[in-house]
Parts: C-alpha cells; sequence; structure tokens
C-alpha cells in the first residue's frame, strides 16, 4: 500500500464516523461534512490504487 492508499482510507473512516456523529446528534453540517470527508477520502484512496497498478505495471514490463 503507498501513502495516498492508506491517507485515503484513514479519510473514509473519519468521514464515516463524523457522518454517523452527525446523524445521532442531529447535526446536518456535521453529517454532510463527513459525506464530504468520506468521499474525498474514496477519491484519494482511488488515486493510490491508480498509481500502485501502474506501479505493478511498470515493474512487470521491466523484468
Amino acid at each position: 500500500m503507498n501513502k495516498a492508499q492508506v491517507e485515503g482510507r484513514k479519510e473514509q473512516v473519519k468521514g464515516a464516523v463524523k457522518e454517523v456523529a452527525g446523524k445521532i446528534t442531529g447535526n446536518d453540517a456535521k453529517e454532510v461534512a463527513g459525506k464530504v470527508q468520506k468521499n474525498a477520502g474514496k477519491a484519494e484512496a482511488k488515486v493510490g490504487d491508480a498509481v500502485n497498478e501502474l506501479e505493478k505495471t511498470s515493474s512487470t514490463r521491466r523484468h
């Protein structure tokens, strides 16, 4: 796993927790902020996944 994958997944979890906390407390702003953070984490993780795939592909072609 690369740094973007780890950070992305970490942000997804933090966002999910914030989203649930917002739902439980009735705080719409916190719920929306959690959704945004969760989705940003998903995007970052996907970038990391793509980079990881490129690294795998380029290392396989070298051999």
